[in-house]
């Protein structure tokens, strides 16, 4: 989303909780055993489990912790069967909505999806209602002041970016799902530090909003990503970043 790489910036900078620690554990175990059963336990053959494997690095998850969820998914290791799903809907000022979701109870994760649309003045769509809004694509976000945009373009558009779109405070480089883990990697070869990357869905057009709607659609926002069921959430809003930084610091 316009907007996405400047809600990654608030969210890097609030200090990380226990809870929600925990809960980042858990999505990454959830996202590696979905991954190892769609498409096995070779990391070199399954780009997917391979980037779930290096987020649980990234926050320094024990071995052990990602070995037993590859074994899960695998059916070696008997575990709780998770099912993938996807919701949409519509959050305050129409801003479009597209939820990935890892669960084992869909009639529970549904209700309390649609508890939180609710009281953040959004609504839950039908199957459809704005999937059309969203292109899968890869997504890496750089902060501007680690590096500028001639250095980004000459590593990352030799690497087979897409493009590379200025969003305030940040540059958001823009890939294939195929392109992604090449351009990653040479971005990272350069010594460029990465605020935030991965592949998801990201919108073809964007909804402007301010003020008491932009902080409900924030926080609506939030509320979604920090459900243990949610894997992704990706929004058509477009805010200020003074906006969403008035936000954080609320």
């Amino acid at each position: 989303m316009s907007g996405h790489s400047k809600w990654s910036s608030i969210k890097h900078k609030k200090a990380a909780t226990d809870s929600k620690r925990g809960k980042i554990f858990t999505k990454i175990l959830r996202e590696i055993s979905v991954a190892a059963r769609a498409g096995g336990s070779d990391t070199d053959a399954n780009p997917r489990l391979r980037k779930a494997v290096q987020d649980a690095r990234a926050v320094n998850m024990p071995a052990d912790n990602v070995k037993r969820a590859i074994m899960k998914g695998t059916g070696q290791l008997e575990g709780t069967q998770y099912e993938e799903v996807t919701y949409e809907g519509y959050g305050p000022g129409g801003a479009a909505i597209f939820i990935q979701v890892v669960s084992d109870n869909k009639n529970r994760t549904i209700s309390e999806i649609r508890h939180i649309f609710t009281k953040n003045g959004g609504r839950i769509g039908e199957s459809g209602c704005v999937a059309w809004m969203f292109k899968r694509m890869g997504y890496i976000d750089v902060e501007k002041t680690k590096a500028s945009e001639d250095q980004l373009m000459e590593v990352a558009l030799n690497a087979g970016a897409e493009d590379i779109k200025d969003d305030g405070s940040n540059w958001e480089i823009v890939t294939t799902p195929e392109a992604y883990e090449k351009v990653l990697e040479a971005v990272k070869n350069a010594g460029i530090e990465i605020l935030d990357s991965n592949v998801g869905y990201l919108p073809q057009n964007y909804i402007k909003l301010e003020g008491k709607e932009a902080h409900q659609a924030l926080r609506l926002v939030e509320e979604l990503e920090d459900h243990e069921d949610i894997q992704t959430v990706s929004s058509n809003f477009d805010i200020d970043e003074e906006e969403i930084a008035r936000y954080g610091a609320a």
